[in-house]
């Protein structure tokens, strides 16, 4: 223990060492804070949005498949306990890959053991690229413009979900909760209001709930544009060993060796996906304890790929899980870190914000009448979440731009993205990339190499003089 003691960061969280994991524990390393709580019982719900995935493409009833969802939500937990400093979700772009490739079995047993199959083999992915170290050593060999790029396209995806996804189902509502989240987290004119009142303060540091709060209480009353809750009472139904008997290895067997040879291309696919949510971790997390000199903390891609490997391996044996277990939750971590960079007063420790709030969703999953409370508002949640990851990742991926090649690939990318998989937009970033900069940092390798010792272009992302506005 003193040794681990001794290679802790300065003003890093303390922990108990685990091997490659750094193990914190509620009330212990970090207190719960009440914002993230009330947005963690609020967003959890929204997990259930996976249970139509399970009923119509694995076969599952209702309640069985709000089972999985119990299992997965509690998952959630293990990246803030092992020390990955993230909002976990799903890899949900993979959905109509996944989707295909468990088409091409029959309804029942075969598809069944097809998904298991799957989820295997990307757990392996995982776990080959967190144990051997390449997915640490790819996620930082990444240029800037690629890494840029990414973090832009995921602020230029999340709004074109929010206008063509969330916001023709309740215009209004969603307009009206998103520009509300703008106003509470970015409005400079509020936030000087707010420094000089308490109230205001408060108010102020709630961040996205009262958007929330108005989606679920006003907006059915005054927009007539969501329908009002229909409360139902008691706990959630659970039927834990029915899943086990009827829809895992534990019951249907061990799948054939056939099934995983088939599922080989769609896990290297879901994988290449999901390594962009690495990078897009790894730059948020940068980016806001830039803000927090009295905090360090560290996203070690690593030990994130061994995380992801767990709750894939776990699910594929106990609950087979369609949109496969992802690295990142993206909108969820921003409207996370947005308040953390305010500083101590409003949020102590990072650790306190991300362990409290997939804490919250354990919670929000089992309480049948918040639930049906909420279960109205899905739509509208999620454009808020979207709207903040879209402003926060554009501020980010243009400040992380440090030349105008930079901004350049970056822009190509945010493009691709909004027509193709991460994966091709990707291959159509590393293209770009080739073409205008290959040249320059093969001769700046070589450079470096005669000079060691000098600082990398990542070290040079979140200088004090960026902070100062855009690039």
């Amino acid at each position: 223990m003193a040794r681990a003691a001794r290679q802790r960061r300065e003003n890093e969280l303390p922990y108990i060492p685990f091997g490659p994991f750094q193990v914190r524990l509620p009330f212990i390393h970090y207190k719960l804070e009440s914002v993230e709580f009330i947005q963690g019982l609020i967003l959890g719900v929204t997990a259930l949005a996976a249970v139509p995935y399970l009923e119509q493409y694995l076969g599952l009833p209702y309640e069985l498949a709000w089972s999985c969802v119990i299992i997965e939500t509690m998952l959630y937990m293990l990246h803030s306990l092992l020390g990955d400093p993230v909002v976990p979700g799903w890899i949900t772009p993979t959905l109509p890959l996944t989707i295909v490739f468990l088409e091409g079995f029959p309804l029942g047993k075969e598809r069944i053991q097809a998904m298991i199959a799957l989820q295997m083999l990307v757990a392996l992915s995982f776990l080959i690229m967190g144990a051997t170290g390449i997915g640490r050593k790819l996620v930082d060999a990444v240029p800037m413009g690629i890494k840029a790029g990414i973090v832009l396209g995921a602020g230029v995806t999340a709004a074109v979900n929010v206008f063509s996804a969330r916001m023709p189902k309740a215009p209004w509502t969603v307009a009206i909760a998103v520009l509300m989240s703008y106003f509470f987290l970015f409005n400079p004119s509020f936030a000087r209001k707010a420094s000089k009142s308490r109230f205001w303060n408060v108010v102020r540091n709630q961040g996205v709930v009262p958007a929330q709060l108005f989606a679920i209480i006003l907006a059915p009353v005054l927009l007539h544009e969501i329908p009002l809750p229909q409360i139902q009472w008691g706990l959630t139904p659970l039927s834990f060993g029915y899943v086990l008997e009827h829809f895992t290895i534990f019951g249907l067997g061990f799948p054939a060796w056939s099934f995983f040879l088939a599922a080989i291309p769609s896990a290297l696919a879901t994988y290449i996906i999901a390594f962009s949510d690495f990078v897009l971790a790894k730059e948020v997390v940068a980016e806001a304890t830039s803000y927090r000199p009295d905090e360090t903390v560290i996203f070690d891609a690593s030990r994130s790929n061994l995380v992801s490997f767990l709750r894939n391996a776990i699910m594929s044996l106990f609950a087979p899980w369609v949109p496969m277990c992802g690295p990142l939750w993206a909108s969820g971590l921003l409207t996370i870190t947005e308040r953390y960079k305010r500083g101590y007063k409003t949020m102590h420790t990072y650790w306190d914000g991300v362990c409290t709030f997939r804490a919250a969703t354990v919670i929000s999953v089992l309480i049948l009448p918040l639930v049906t409370l909420i279960k109205p508002a899905f739509a509208i949640f999620f454009g808020i979440t979207m709207g903040v990851q879209a402003f926060a990742c554009g501020n980010i991926g243009i400040r992380m731009c440090t030349t105008a090649n930079d901004r350049g690939v970056a822009c190509v990318i945010a493009g691709a993205l909004t027509y193709f998989t991460p994966g091709w937009a990707l291959l159509v970033g590393i293209i770009v990339w080739v073409v205008v900069d290959g040249s320059e940092a093969v001769i700046n390798l070589k450079n470096r190499k005669k000079t060691p010792g000098g600082p990398t272009p990542e070290e040079l992302v979140f200088t004090a003089e960026d902070k100062k506005g855009c690039c």
